[in-house]
């Protein structure tokens, strides 16, 4: 068995809090991309506090060791929920978006909720037209990595053709350094774990849900497709589907509320 990562984690919420959700996030993100949404879940359900956590390769995170998979990412959690447990109330729930969502699928918790992410594998889809994780990443591979300002940075990824918000976003992967301003991104296992992620089928996860699992779909995203959501249809009384309608793939930046609104109903559940 390889060692885990470190999870970098945040709490949030009451002291005396009984139960545990945790948050994790998409590729390139960190924790602290749900804090806002994560203070308004706690706030609503009594008894939770919220765990803010970066998966291997990101944030503050620990790289952990190869190979870098789906599957590391589910041992690397894992194992927080059992030191979280050790320490004080144990993690009830996890909530995960995009890349993170198909990491979330992975835990055995009695409460899942996955955000805008496919079950699917998507064998080929790197190379697919239009995938904006793969040009990002191109653009970060092509351009260097220290910098003397952020706005260095972001004006030069929006040269290469990526809207200002995403560019501003990848720029909190910037570290401050003695040569200045770095990118802590480990690109070739990044890749790793993006062609792993496409690679993996998840579906065993909904097929014979442990728990309950709460799969939240942005309705103008690309991630869950037509097929996906056919699938759905068929999947267990444990499994929920909830489409949040006019929302892109970024659904907690789209429409907060509504988000906020599944996540609570789902630790009321």
């Amino acid at each position: 068995m390889t060692t885990p990562a470190r999870l970098h984690h945040e709490r949030l919420g009451p002291a005396d809090a009984t139960r545990l959700v945790l948050f994790t996030h998409g590729i390139y993100g960190s924790g602290t991309n749900w804090r806002a949404i994560a203070r308004q879940v706690v706030a609503r359900a009594p008894g939770w506090a919220a765990v803010l956590v970066d998966l291997r390769l990101h944030g503050r995170s620990t790289a952990g060791e190869p190979p870098h998979t789906v599957a590391a990412c589910v041992g690397d959690l894992a194992a927080l929920c059992d030191a979280l447990a050790a320490a004080g109330p144990p993690v009830v729930a996890a909530v995960g978006h995009s890349f993170g969502g198909k990491v979330v699928l992975g835990l055995d918790l009695p409460i899942r909720v996955i955000l805008d992410s496919t079950p699917s594998a998507r064998v080929g889809a790197w190379d697919g037209p239009g995938n904006s994780v793969r040009a990002a990443w191109e653009s970060m591979a092509a351009l260097d990595r220290t910098w003397a300002r952020r706005e260095d940075f972001v004006a030069a990824l929006i040269a290469r053709g990526h809207p200002a918000p995403m560019a501003g976003w990848l720029a909190m992967n910037l570290d401050t350094t003695a040569a200045g301003l770095r990118l802590r991104l480990d690109l070739p296992a990044i890749h790793a774990l993006v062609t792993d992620y496409y690679a993996v089928d998840a579906w065993p996860a909904i097929d014979a849900a442990r728990g309950a699992i709460a799969m939240v779909v942005a309705e103008r995203g690309d991630t869950v497709s037509a097929a996906d959501l056919a699938r759905l249809e068929h999947a267990p009384a444990a499994v929920t589907t909830h489409v949040i309608p006019g929302v892109g793939h970024w659904l907690h930046l789209d429409a907060p509320a509504a988000v906020v609104e599944q996540v609570v109903a789902a630790l009321a559940g």
